[in-house]
């Protein structure tokens, strides 16, 4: 009966508000000098029936409280920092606080930044691994890997953010699936549980071992079976069986289209997460070298594209053009990079090939130049490349409105039918 109240509001207060006003969907934007909030929507180069399919699936989902979908946000830095997928996914998960499914993919970061979204903590000898350098590692979806030979490794996960809102969800899981491979069959990650070492379930296809846990839980800690050898995770999948959205961040410093491409078992990979609608991120490191090029950009990107299509054919997608930046060219001295107009047209070019949504950022923030003044305000670093964590949340909050306005333009087309 709740959910039917919520869906019957959100209909009813679609003749309350315009496309651009606020609308109960949405959430409130700070206005900020030289951010043109009246850019901010999805642009549609091509037609829009991926992205309906899409909504009729969260139509379903709402109305019913029944269904899983999938949301994948795959990027470099901007995404393993996971402010801005974080913000995303908990302003999606406020449209029925009820809908709160598994956390999805996520990785033990180690070595690096972890995302702000959940706490990795680690014991023992490890080494990192990621797609965007040059690697000699088996990766998948998630582009990088922890290694380790040492008996007394060992890592945990715990599902809760560091720094949480009062709106920040739960995510409780009791399926583990951790993706990996040892160096000789004895090795295997052993999961723990409320004073019980649980041996898991190896799947030959996925390339994961799967534990069924007794109970629900937001923490889990692995170690191995202290055989001697080498092994090596490359993700862990946390999902609790419920209807709901999963929105998978994926993430990796300075990772390139093509550093995505490299992953040996990214195809296998994407078909356990099966993405319902795949936000691209991917493109400010592409873009960051002088040899930077349209014509490979949208090579790279169409090989990319093929894959996913592959693995979830209908799979809507929603392009994020990069953000201005600068280059350093001497100390203290940053020069503006050109390459975002030139990735602007790239990605409205693939838009259109590939009937996707385009969310113009670059536009939106103020195109070239534009840096300096987010900036100034606080919302972007001094490197002129990365954003604040308040300016990651800003991003987040304005995708999700230039999303949700298209969602409501959807009901409100439904509530005329």
């Amino acid at each position: 009966m709740k959910r039917i109240v919520l869906i019957i509001s959100l209909l009813s207060a679609l003749t309350l508000a315009s496309l651009h006003a606020q609308h109960p969907l949405k959430v409130s934007i700070p206005e900020y000098a030289g951010i043109r909030l009246d850019q901010n929507r999805l642009l549609y180069p091509g037609d829009s029936l991926a992205m309906e399919r899409f909504f009729d699936k969260l139509d379903a989902l709402l109305y019913t409280g029944k269904g899983h979908v999938n949301i994948m946000h795959i990027g470099g830095s901007h995404v393993q920092a996971g402010t801005f997928s974080q913000q995303m996914r908990d302003n999606l998960l406020q449209l029925d606080p009820g809908i709160t499914a598994g956390r999805g993919l996520v990785f033990p970061y180690m070595k690096t930044n972890s995302p702000c979204s959940y706490l990795i903590s680690s014991t023992g000898e490890w080494s990192y691994c990621r797609n965007a350098v040059p690697f000699d590692t088996r990766l998948g979806l998630a582009g990088a890997s922890v290694t380790t030979s040492d008996p007394d490794a060992s890592f945990s996960i715990v599902t809760r953010e560091k720094r949480p809102r009062s709106i920040t969800p739960k995510f409780d899981f009791n399926l583990v699936k951790i993706l990996g491979y040892g160096d000789n069959d004895s090795i295997v990650p052993v999961v723990h549980f409320r004073n019980q070492a649980l041996q898991g379930t190896y799947n030959a296809q996925e390339g994961s071992y799967t534990f069924q846990l007794p109970d629900y839980t937001d923490s889990l800690y692995v170690d191995f079976n202290q055989v001697a050898g080498t092994f090596t995770v490359t993700g862990v999948y946390l999902d609790n069986g419920m209807p709901g959205i999963t929105y998978h961040g994926i993430g990796v410093n300075g990772a390139r289209v093509d550093s995505y491409l490299s992953c040996a078992d990214l195809e296998r990979d994407l078909k356990l997460v099966q993405p319902d609608l795949v936000i691209f991120g991917i493109g400010i490191n592409d873009a960051a070298g002088d040899s930077f090029t349209k014509e490979r950009f949208k090579r790279d990107y169409s090989q990319l594209i093929d894959l996913i299509h592959k693995v979830s054919p209908g799979c809507a997608l929603l392009f994020v053009t990069n953000n201005d930046s600068y280059k350093k060219v001497k100390r203290n001295k940053y020069q503006v990079n050109p390459n975002g107009v030139v990735a602007e047209q790239a990605f409205l070019e693939l838009g259109k090939k590939y009937n996707a949504a385009v969310w113009d950022f670059f536009d939106l923030m103020g195109g070239l130049h534009s840096m300096a003044v987010w900036e100034h305000v606080g919302l972007a670093q001094k490197d002129k490349v990365h954003f604040t964590q308040q300016g990651y949340a800003l991003i987040g909050d304005l995708l999700y409105n230039a999303l949700m306005d298209r969602y409501i333009e959807h009901l409100n087309n439904r509530q005329h039918q």
